[in-house]
């Protein structure tokens, strides 16, 4: 969650720390955002060093064209593509790869986005504004069992049958197409209230998720970032949220293990399958002070791993 103007980037010293950077190594970061990590990270590199930075959000990208330097490059791909984007540059290995994933805060704070319920603006939600289903375009078509998955598996929302059916009568009105309608839906079918909480939050975050495919691109990229590390290599990912944090711990918890054989192999112990990962460390949050600097990185959590 790479922040600009009044934000701060979360987990900034600690994510660059982690990745132990060698002044003539390569990196990745593969969710530039507005370019925090990148920037700290292009300050710790000598100039044999280079860094490979992802996006998929034409106006991350923009804002990278602010970072003139001969050992950076910027590519537009989504970090589920994160093998392709090192093809095309000419990397096989690196030395350390961070992932920030979730939505930024530019892209919440800007309405016209329509991540945000804050906002009245178009139903969009992409992250890559150049391709793809926007979310109203997604409600048009979806049908009531779809819509209640997605708003209960993304959202862990147990009111989600009940917005579900708000929207598929409500489309038959007229069509969902901006994040005002959607959130007076929402609002109209959840009954009891989290305190604090709009409770369109649950349902924002699930049609978000949905439509970039989020956890999706998470669980393909991890792979691909592990073949992609040499051995010392540091894996760092920070995540905001239980669904993609549970899924980058059991990555990195079952690749810390030896893979499992069949019981009764006649194998010696130095046949045995060794570990891909080492942990290191417990998880990581943000202290009070970080938090205070941006409310947003109150649910953040990070963890590292090292490439065996």
């Amino acid at each position: 969650m790479s922040t600009s103007g009044t934000h701060v980037t979360v987990l900034l010293d600690k994510a660059v720390e982690s990745l132990a950077i060698k002044t003539d190594g390569i990196y990745m970061d593969a969710t530039f955002g507005r370019g925090g990590h990148s920037r700290r990270i292009l300050s710790a590199l000598g100039q044999q060093g280079r860094l490979l930075a992802l996006d998929r959000d034409p106006q991350a990208i923009a804002a990278g064209a602010a970072i003139v330097d001969a050992r950076f490059q910027l590519i537009h791909r989504a970090f589920g593509e994160l093998a392709e984007a090192a093809h095309e540059t000419g990397v096989s290995e690196v030395d350390g790869i961070l992932f920030d994933v979730g939505v930024s805060s530019p892209q919440i704070d800007d309405g016209e986005r329509g991540f945000s319920f804050r906002h009245d603006a178009p139903l969009d939600m992409r992250m890559d504004t150049t391709q793809g289903e926007t979310a109203a375009e997604w409600l048009a078509r979806a049908e009531l069992r779809e819509i209640t998955e997605v708003i209960k598996n993304y959202g862990e929302e147990r009111f989600a049958f009940q917005i579900a059916k708000k929207v598929v009568a409500a489309r038959l009105e007229q069509p969902v197409v901006t994040t005002a309608q959607f959130a007076a839906l929402v609002r109209a079918a959840v009954r009891t209230r989290e305190p604090g909480q709009d409770p369109a939050t649950r349902s924002f975050q699930a049609l978000r998720i949905h439509i970039n495919q989020e956890l999706r691109q998470l669980a393909v990229a991890l792979p691909q970032a592990l073949d992609l590390l040499q051995p010392g290599g540091r894996l760092v990912v920070i995540s905001f949220h239980s669904l993609e944090d549970r899924i980058v711990k059991h990555f990195m918890r079952t690749q810390a293990a030896p893979d499992m054989l069949p019981k009764g192999l006649p194998l010696r112990a130095d046949q045995l399958p060794s570990p891909k990962l080492r942990l290191v460390g417990k998880a990581i949050r943000p202290d009070a002070a970080e938090v205070a600097a941006n409310p947003r990185a109150r649910s953040a959590v990070m963890r590292v791993a090292e490439k065996l």
